[in-house]
């Protein structure tokens, strides 16, 4: 089952409601950074709400896939990320360095408007 990409105005918005397997987290890599192009977005939310784990090749996808929406000319927001997962991935050393995280999809919007400055690594 893929990710569904929305689309909000110029922002795509993926949504992952599953837990996703190695194979479904690559596809959503080239879905997203195929899309950015053809839907000309200068920005995407990819929204991990409803995980409550996240192992390192999640972590590793996830900051590939905002390297390479960067290299399109759009900027990636992950937001929503469980207490218990940033939790677990401090102690295992996960993180997601140079890629902009918010608590929610309201405030990740917020980020990717063209007055708002630039976030890396959270708040």
């Amino acid at each position: 089952m893929g990710v569904p990409i929305l689309e909000h105005g110029d922002v795509l918005i993926a949504s992952v409601q599953d837990a996703l397997t190695d194979r479904e987290l690559l596809q959503l890599r080239q879905d997203l950074v195929r899309s950015v192009g053809e839907r000309r977005a200068r920005g995407v939310v990819i929204d991990v709400t409803a995980l409550d784990v996240m192992d390192s090749f999640a972590c590793a996808t996830l900051r590939n896939i905002a390297t390479a929406i960067h290299l399109r000319g759009a900027r990636t927001v992950v937001v929503g990320i469980q207490p218990d997962v940033a939790f677990a991935m401090v102690q295992l050393g996960l993180a997601l360095p140079n890629t902009a995280t918010a608590l929610d999809l309201t405030d990740g919007l917020a980020l990717l408007k063209p007055e708002a400055p630039s976030s890396s690594g959270g708040r």
